[in-house]
């Protein structure tokens, strides 16, 4: 029997509203439902996968993004997702607000930062 359950991973972030609609058009994931608040008022948010989170993110109002591959604010972590064209990829990853960092260690995967600064690798499929 396991100690725990995977729920989810959070990501800080100064606007979660930003992040998760960022990331539901890169993964095809759902957006968590609004409710009663709006995109400029909300905390937290998720994208779901299933109707389950498989990302959250928290609002930090003194975020500060993280510097990859080197600098003052290190990662602490990053999403991977797997694809079967990375040029493709790029291109759309590019259209809704990514920005390709860089440095790019391999040639089988490429390194973007969401528009909150936060490091993800499009990984080509094998």
């Amino acid at each position: 029997m396991p100690i725990a359950h995977y729920r989810h991973a959070t990501l800080d972030c100064p606007d979660p509203y930003a992040l998760a609609t960022f990331y539901s058009s890169l993964a095809d994931l759902e957006i968590e439902p609004l409710g009663d608040l709006t995109p400029e008022t909300v905390s937290w948010m998720t994208v779901q996968l299933d109707g389950k989170p498989v990302i959250a993110f928290a609002r930090v109002d003194d975020y500060v993004a993280p510097t990859w591959p080197t600098g003052n604010v290190p990662q602490q972590a990053h999403l991977e997702f797997s694809v079967p064209d990375l040029d493709k990829a790029e291109a759309s990853a590019l259209a809704i607000g990514a920005r390709k960092a860089d440095f790019q260690p391999d040639e089988n995967f490429r390194v973007f930062l969401d528009p909150a600064g936060h490091p993800f690798c499009l990984i080509l499929n094998y």
